[in-house]
């Protein structure tokens, strides 16, 4: 029997637990030719959702709630998770605005997010502070999240 050397159970060993099972095999980006989903940048998400830099408190910058999908394209679930958001995105078009950040692009947006888990969705209302849920979850969840969270009268 052979025996597999430290640097290479190591390796394997992270290959296998990053994302919560996902695969670090590079895909191409998930489309966002729905017109429903943005993708931000750390410039934008200052701009369209939360200035960290200048606010100590949490200060939602836009006009309707907002889900924001923080995501790396390695992620398993990220990517099964994807379709389902963008589809929400369809669904409650001008009720609420969905927005994606890739992890990997933005490392200093996550980062000052804190976010370190993926998939991480943060649902953020007009008012009040934003709530999250970390790793894949059903549809029926996220849109009770959408119902209980974001369209709350």
């Amino acid at each position: 029997m052979k025996t597999i050397s430290t640097p290479l159970l190591l390796g394997l060993m992270i290959l296998f637990t990053n994302c919560h099972a996902g695969s670090p095999v590079k895909t191409s980006n998930p489309t966002f030719n729905s017109g429903n989903v943005i993708l931000l940048t750390n410039e934008t998400f200052k701009q369209k959702v939360f200035n960290y830099e200048l606010n100590k408190t949490w200060k939602y910058e836009g006009n309707l709630p907002a889900i924001i999908d923080f995501y790396a394209d390695w992620c398993g679930p990220c990517r099964r998770l994807s379709p389902m958001v963008e589809e929400l995105a369809k669904k409650y078009n001008g009720k609420i605005i969905v927005y994606k950040v890739d992890t990997d692009a933005q490392q200093l947006l996550a980062q000052n997010m804190g976010i370190s888990s993926l998939p991480t969705l943060l649902f953020v209302p007009v008012k009040g502070q934003p709530r999250s849920t970390i790793g894949l979850v059903p549809n029926e969840t996220l849109e009770k999240a959408i119902n209980e969270v974001l369209l709350v009268k």
